[in-house]
């Protein structure tokens, strides 16, 4: 039994009290998954489905390790997304809407809690007994670091074959130490690594291992070996030297080398690998150096803090030209055409396309150019069968083999590949042991109103402090943003909405007062005469009315609430709710 307010219960002997007994329910209803996904933007643009509502108010109640555990039940590696994420949640915050002002800084609160947890802070893996099966993962990037993780803790043997010398995939090579620190990096490896999870380095598969041989020796085969063949330009040129593909530049510098750029450099592309080469060339002694974009800045596949810092940086951004040509002396580059072009509407995402302009050729002379097109997987490289596996969306599967990560479904980002990777070990655990051990499910929990006052709402977004020029250029390595300390933290903090919350309207307890929808700051308290469901059995959008003599309910559109509380505070019927709503996994 339970009880919302402080009571008693007795048993033949004993009289205990009871003090806030809060009633929890997991449910699988489809309406409560529709309401999470619904109210809870942020969590449902996350791909890794991270409790972001959370693990921030575990940071503004300075409960540090516990947000870090938040954020690793779902992501894993909450010190690196910290740092490098793509942020989809923060364009889906609800504090950045119209109106609202800013979207509230998640991904530097995720980075806050990595960096203030305490030193004591014990990892707690929830494991389940051995099975004896024995799993090969190829590849140790952000998928297969994933898919590791979650298998061992399913109680199988997992071995890691990874192609370079270091784990880490692109992690590791691919992203600049300035954005990364590599302890960092090594750390969050090895709290994966340390339970019992074995890696051989150094050894590609299809070239020094047969894949054959591997579904010899292990009950199941994981493929996450990510994209790594680079796309080329594909004009004439190309072939020079001093043109680097932005994938092996990249790893070039991470392995401590200088490849020459010169003074003058053309950086071609428009995602994070383009602005890291940019930057990595200013480190390199680049002066003049240029990111060249066939589209307009809108977009480009990075955030606006990458395009501020690359600005900073002193690298500029050309708008609207295309390479059509690199101009050489026979050997070395000396030069790049461009053709402009235009941007037109089109039917499909994102509307808008670029067409070249005819006759609009023009060359800018340049010491180096570096194409950053993005990069696509080695299927032949492991092994030709690779593509006879059956597609099941972001993963595949024939057999013992299974494919997962940016290896399925082409270039994507971290916190993609990372979901990606930890649906594809739920499959092969279920394959391996015969039946599902896990499920998703909402955490219903009843709550007190919120505790935040409206005056959070108007407070500004706190940015990342970052480290000057001179220190950027002093060593290449050094991190340029520096992180959150605990009063930065705790005041970004207190912005989130607490979207987590759902208030509800009792129709049977409600008087019709409308007393809620006179305080609402927020047109979020609605008079409705149907709430029609969707075909997965979820609530469609809400049939308003504005005739009394129409209205069935009165209802609070969480997609719109900002959690004030001052509904709750004003209703004489006491029939408004709180619930705490959090997706979960738990044993089936």
């Amino acid at each position: 039994m339970y009880s919302k307010e402080e009571g008693f219960f007795k048993d033949k002997k004993k009289t205990y009290s009871v003090q806030s007994v809060k009633r929890i329910v997991y449910s699988t209803d489809a309406r409560d998954f529709g309401q999470a996904a619904r109210s809870v933007p942020c969590q449902e643009a996350c791909p890794a489905k991270t409790n972001i509502p959370g693990y921030i108010r575990c940071i503004h109640d300075k409960r540090y390790g516990r947000a870090y555990e938040l954020n690793r039940m779902a992501n894993i590696l909450p010190g690196v997304l910290g740092r490098i994420c793509s942020r989809p949640c923060e364009a889906a915050c609800r504090h950045g809407e119209p109106d609202n002002g800013t979207s509230v800084g998640i991904c530097h609160l995720k980075r806050a809690c990595a960096d203030l947890k305490p030193a004591s802070h014990k990892i707690i893996e929830g494991l389940y007994s051995p099975t004896d099966k024995k799993v090969a993962v190829i590849g140790s990037g952000p998928a297969g670091l994933a898919a590791a993780h979650d298998l061992s803790v399913f109680g199988h043997k997992v071995m890691i074959y990874e192609g370079q010398e270091k784990p880490g995939g692109m992690l590791m090579y691919g992203i600049p130490e300035f954005r990364l620190p590599r302890d960092l990096l090594m750390l969050e490896i090895n709290n994966i690594l340390r339970m019992g999870i074995q890696i051989t380095t150094g050894k590609k598969i299809g070239t020094d291992i047969a894949l054959k041989d591997l579904e010899k020796e292990y009950d199941a085969v994981v493929v996450a070996t990510g994209c790594v063949i680079p796309r080329k330009l594909g004009i004439e040129g190309e072939d020079l030297e001093n043109v680097h593909n932005g994938l092996e530049f990249m790893a070039a510098v991470n392995e401590g080398q200088a490849p020459y750029v010169g003074k003058k450099v053309a950086v071609i592309g428009a995602g994070f690998t383009a602005v890291d080469c940019a930057r990595s060339a200013v480190r390199l002694g680049a002066s003049d150096v240029s990111l060249n974009i066939r589209k307009t800045q809108e977009y480009m596949r990075i955030d606006e803090s990458e395009k501020h810092e690359a600005a900073f940086e002193g690298i500029l951004t050309n708008s609207l030209i295309q390479p059509s040509r690199i101009i050489g002396d026979g050997k070395k580059v000396t030069g790049i055409e461009f053709v402009r072009t235009r941007m037109e509407k089109t039917d499909t995402p994102p509307f808008r396309t670029s067409v070249l302009i005819k006759d609009s050729q023009f060359t800018v002379q340049v010491d180096s150019v570096i194409a950053a097109l993005g990069q696509g997987p080695d299927a032949d490289g492991i092994s030709r069968d690779l593509k006879k596996l059956k597609s099941l969306g972001d993963l595949a599967w024939k057999g013992k083999v299974f494919a997962t990560g940016d290896f399925v479904t082409g270039s994507t980002d971290v916190i993609t590949a990372i979901a990606g990777a930890r649906k594809c070990a739920r499959l092969v655990d279920e394959k391996l042991i015969g039946e599902k051990r896990r499920q998703t499910v909402v955490r219903l929990e009843d709550h007190k109103t919120t505790d935040r006052p409206r005056a959070y709402d108007f407070i500004s977004r706190r940015e990342m402090n970052t480290i000057d020029m001179e220190k950027r250029l002093e060593n290449p390595a050094n991190e340029v943003e520096t992180g959150f300390d605990e009063t930065r933290a705790f005041e970004e903090s207190k912005r989130c909405y607490l979207c987590n919350l759902k208030y509800e309207i009792d129709p049977l307890a409600c008087i019709y007062c409308s007393a809620c929808i006179d305080v609402a700051p927020k047109d979020c308290i609605k008079m409705i005469r149907n709430i029609p469901l969707n075909d997965d059995g979820s609530y469609g959008d809400y049939e308003e009315t504005s005739d009394w003599n129409d209205v069935v309910s009165i209802t609070i559109e969480n997609a719109a609430c900002i959690r004030c509380g001052q509904c709750l505070a004003v209703c004489p019927m006491d029939c408004i709710s709180v619930t705490k709503t959090e997706l979960i996994e738990i044993d089936i």
